[in-house]
């Protein structure tokens, strides 16, 4: 029996409602194909990071509402340290932080730009590289994407002792 065709626009609302009762930010639902069928992907996250038991409770809190849309697999999953700036909470949270844009055709011969987002509308996105702001128009965009600050997780290795008799053989 066929599903019905229940679009992802009706859905949101039912998925922002179920995440904001189980204390999660719901970023975003989309339809990805790739080889092996169509994937109806739910993107949210938390304060503090999102752990498995959240997407596992989160998926059995939206399959059934799922079920009238037809796809092959369904994952809940974070959006990343690396996450696309779409929404206007996206924008609010980027502003500030280091972002990728990423055009759809070379300007100054490139199509890849990084800096600290400045702006970001219905006309423009802006970014601030070494002092000086680069606007771009927002139909010349194709992604914005926040950087991670990884600068956390650099390496501090020294006085660190390696115990060579527990390392495996090669």
């Amino acid at each position: 029996m066929a599903k019905k065709q229940l679009t992802l626009d009706t859905l949101r609302p039912f998925c922002e409602a179920t995440a904001a009762q189980m204390g999660l930010e719901f970023c975003d639902v989309l339809m990805e194909k790739e080889p092996q069928g169509r994937y109806l992907r739910f993107y949210v996250d938390k304060e503090g990071g999102l752990s498995l038991d959240d997407c596992e409770r989160f998926h059995h809190a939206v399959q059934p509402k799922a079920e009238d849309i037809d796809y092959d697999f369904m994952e809940v999953c974070s959006p990343g340290l690396d996450r696309p700036v779409r929404t206007e909470r996206d924008i609010r949270k980027a502003m500030g932080h280091r972002v990728s844009v990423h055009l759809y055709r070379p300007q100054d011969g490139s199509k890849l730009f990084e800096g600290l987002l400045t702006r970001m509308d219905d006309e423009a996105v802006a970014v601030s590289v070494g002092g000086q702001e680069l606007s771009f128009p927002r139909k010349a965009v194709s992604l914005v994407r926040l950087v991670p600050d990884l600068s956390a997780l650099e390496d501090d290795t020294e006085g660190i002792v390696i115990d060579s008799d527990t390392l495996p053989n090669e």
